[in-house]
């Protein structure tokens, strides 16, 4: 049981409580920490038994914070942290979610106004009481009071990047029991949304109480809501974990019906209806002979007439004259009938990429040289990776970011890199340059034009109006050199809402320029979502999935892209980095 992400959630709140209460340096390093104690590939508790060496192995962990790693594997908690809770009692994982909010805001307005939770901030926002606290005013009252909403709604579902590897601990937990025949997540977590509520599990078995009793049983449960026949609730990580096991010859059927969407089901059992079948979590039964009225009270009404799929998911929309749908299309918009028609095409998969354009080093913000990044592509069998590190500019701060001399220099060594490797991997030169709030981008023309991807990208002003924010892209789209528009509205999940934009505007314009538009695999991020996917790649825009990576761990984020690209019904011909080296070339060099 991997706890990384745990105790990583751990140093982050310490980082934000200290910078709250005033501490001017150990707040990054401690976020330093937090990024690699996340990434390591390592199950930090078993680092933890092996003693202090061991924990320190990890980049940027030295003797004080691995010392209280060691405390919290040991004990559960960490003294200097539960003290710093004491000293400033308030929800600061929720008052930091509203934007504009950072901790040593939180800080103030409890020092100020007594401010612990969101509902207070809300309060003392309405009463136009933050207006009054100095270096405040006006302007942060309003747009503090205009984004608690969005605040109180992060909270109330975790990204999918929190909690998919918890999930994928439990599959993993379930299937080496043998009392398990089948096992599988459910719900919105299969059907990759970036957010989910909690993580639904379903599970084969002909000893239900056994699988009960093992489940309530699993050494990263920290308590038990509920248990009962077949069905429990407990919570790991702070995320409430449901499982229910159902009959083997019934498997696919609850599979189907409890992945999803609601509205994709209701389209189905209307379909069903239409062939005088009836479909639930139970199977499909054939209720042409069968008054339905008259049987209504029967204890096994949900099971009348004659079962003719359950068993396999397969089977269930082999029943309804239908080919099996991929989860992460389920959301009634259009799946059905496309599957009817014979239309819907074989998504993109995780196979299909064959390099990643947008990663960093540690020239930029990176936690790795550009070698070891390079190691870890050709780890991943890929053909070709670009180095864009990032351009000085706006939203660049404590000196991160290349000058244009910085970038012709990169240039040149990635060429000798070239030469080393041969033909182990073709490694690019690029650079993620910064779009300013008009559209124009923080680095040359003339050094632009030599490297061999550009990736331009806002960081800054990500509250424009829509139209504003949108011209804003296009412009910057229609660069001669920009080839990737990257994370388009610059979201970040459960944080901030990032830009409002005009997907349709922005895409046709980026089709026309022969500009992707990108799919940022960091589970902070998924941007472009689903929906926006789909209207891109409806007005022919194309479509590329990088990972933004920033340590060789973060290249596995891939996979988030890619059930992020097939939520909006990406192909392969749809995403440029499924293509082969010649032809990525003739996209990037097109101008």
């Amino acid at each position: 049981m991997r706890r990384n992400d745990e105790i990583a959630r751990r140093f982050e709140e310490f980082a934000d409580r200290l910078e709250a209460d005033g501490v001017e340096y150990k707040p990054s390093v401690y976020r330093r920490a937090a990024e690699n104690i996340r990434e390591c590939s390592d199950p930090i508790e078993e680092l933890a038994a092996e003693g202090q060496d061991a924990v320190e192995s990890i980049n940027r962990v030295g003797d004080a914070i691995a010392s209280k790693i060691i405390e919290y594997v040991e004990t559960g908690s960490i003294d200097e942290l539960d003290e710093l809770r004491d000293r400033l009692p308030v929800e600061i994982d929720a008052l930091t979610r509203v934007d504009g909010v950072g901790p040593k805001t939180v800080g103030t307005l409890y020092e100020e106004l007594g401010i612990t939770t969101l509902d207070e901030l809300a309060a003392a926002a309405k009463a136009e009481e933050i207006r009054d606290v100095s270096g405040f005013g006006a302007k942060t009252e309003t747009n503090i009071r205009e984004n608690v909403a969005f605040a109180r709604q992060a909270g109330e579902r975790e990204r999918l990047g929190d909690v998919r590897p918890l999930a994928d601990e439990v599959l993993t937990f379930l299937r080496r029991r043998e009392t398990v025949d089948n096992t599988e997540v459910a719900g919105s977590i299969r059907r990759w949304r970036d957010t989910i509520g909690d993580v639904d599990v379903l599970a084969a078995s002909t000893e239900s109480e056994r699988v009960i009793e093992t489940f309530t049983d699993w050494s990263a449960a920290t308590d038990v809501i509920e248990a009962g026949e077949n069905k429990a609730s407990l919570r790991a990580e702070g995320v409430r974990i449901d499982l229910r096991v159902v009959d083997p010859g019934e498997f696919g059927a609850a599979l189907q019906y409890f992945t999803g969407s609601q509205d994709h089901n209701v389209a189905l059992r209307n379909r069903a209806i239409e062939r005088d079948l009836k479909m639930n979590e139970y199977g499909v039964f054939d209720v042409s002979d069968v008054d339905t009225d008259a049987d209504a009270n029967e204890t096994n009404s949900q099971r009348i007439g004659d079962r003719v799929a359950g068993e396999t998911e397969e089977s269930m929309y082999e029943a309804l004259g239908l080919p099996w749908i991929p989860p992460e299309l389920r959301e009634n918009r259009g799946e059905i009938e496309a599957a009817a028609e014979g239309t819907l095409s074989k998504l993109f998969t995780v196979e299909d990429m064959r390099g990643d354009l947008h990663t960093h080093t540690t020239r930029s913000d990176g936690r790795a040289s550009r070698e070891q990044m390079v190691d870890a592509a050709v780890g991943q069998e890929y053909d070709y990776y670009a180095v864009t590190d990032h351009a000085s500019g706006p939203g660049m701060v404590g000196g991160i970011g290349l000058s244009d001399d910085d970038l012709r220099e990169q240039l040149g060594t990635v060429e000798t890199a070239n030469e080393t490797r041969g033909n182990e991997i073709e490694v690019l030169a690029g650079v993620e340059t910064n779009i300013d709030s008009e559209g124009d981008l923080s680095t040359g023309d003339d050094i632009l034009a030599e490297l061999d991807v550009v990736v331009a990208s806002p960081h800054t002003a990500l509250g424009q109006e829509r139209e504003t924010a949108t011209e804003r892209l296009i412009r910057a789209v229609n660069h001669q050199s920009v080839d990737v528009l990257g994370h388009p509205t610059g979201r970040r999940i459960n944080e901030r809402p990032g830009l409002d934009i005009d997907i349709e505007q922005v895409a046709t314009a980026a089709a026309a320029a022969e500009t992707a538009l990108e799919v940022n695999a960091n589970p902070t991020r998924l941007d472009l979502h689903g929906t926006f996917i789909q209207a891109a790649r409806d007005a022919g825009a194309t479509i590329v999935v990088n990972t933004d990576a920033h340590a060789p761990e973060s290249l596995a984020y891939a996979r988030y892209g890619v059930h992020t690209a097939r939520r909006g019904w990406c192909t392969p011909t749809d995403v440029l980095n499924s293509v082969d080296l010649t032809e990525l070339r003739s996209f990037l060099h097109w101008r």
